[in-house]
């Protein structure tokens, strides 16, 4: 050991002597305590500085908090959301997809009705006078995301390969159940489609009940 490192070593555990009892009592600790408050690590750090000169490289014990690394603001711009059906100025437009990829696209959606006791007694039964509620809504289901690109404006017309749409009775709340998936090998998802099916049929299972009660959810 030189005696350079010696003689440091010395002066630091001498300047921590001088400095632990001074902060242990002025704080109402016990000299034994580990705990030393920021501010005194903070004033203990620059007291050696003021011997040894400032570190070469910053310690987790500094006298400075860590600094947050800054995120240049184009970044910053470029990592928000963007919406895609607008233009530079805010005028709605048509997303054009023709640069993407035709792959296999599925999209399943479900909703609930809830029907009440007496109602979902008689669906069950198909004593509903406007007929099988289940069966149309199945069809009015399918049909709905065929017509999707009709009713919602920027959505693009896709060829549907398949749609699915079940409904199946949930005793348990007196609710139908409804789950569409839809299926297309394009360059656009199927998402809209799946939700338009279970929004028609949900519609189609209201509009047949509601001359019995027109409080469902």
């Amino acid at each position: 050991m030189s005696v350079s490192l010696l003689l440091k070593g010395v002066f630091m555990m001498s300047i921590f002597r001088s400095i632990l009892p001074r902060v242990a009592r002025s704080n109402g600790w016990r000299c034994f305590s580990t705990r030393i408050p920021y501010d005194n690590i903070a004033e203990l750090n620059k007291e050696m500085e003021s011997i040894f000169g400032e570190s070469p490289s910053p310690s987790p014990l500094g006298s400075s908090p860590p600094q947050q690394p800054v995120q240049p603001a184009h970044e910053a711009e470029d990592s928000q959301p963007v919406l895609t059906h607008t233009d530079s100025s805010g005028q709605a437009k048509m997303v054009d997809v023709s640069p993407k990829e035709d792959s296999k696209r599925v999209a399943i959606a479900s909703c609930r009705v809830l029907l009440g006791q007496k109602v979902f007694n008689l669906v069950a039964s198909n004593e509903i006078a406007k007929g099988d509620v289940l069966t149309v809504a199945k069809i009015a289901g399918i049909t709905g995301a065929k017509q999707t690109s009709n009713l919602i404006p920027l959505c693009h017309n896709i060829n549907l390969s398949h749609v699915r749409v079940d409904l199946i009775l949930n005793e348990e709340d007196s609710s139908v159940v409804i789950e569409g998936e839809a299926t297309t090998s394009g360059k656009t998802g199927v998402e809209m489609e799946a939700m338009t099916a279970v929004a028609i049929a949900g519609l189609t299972v209201y509009d047949m009940c509601k001359p019995l009660q027109r409080t469902f959810v």
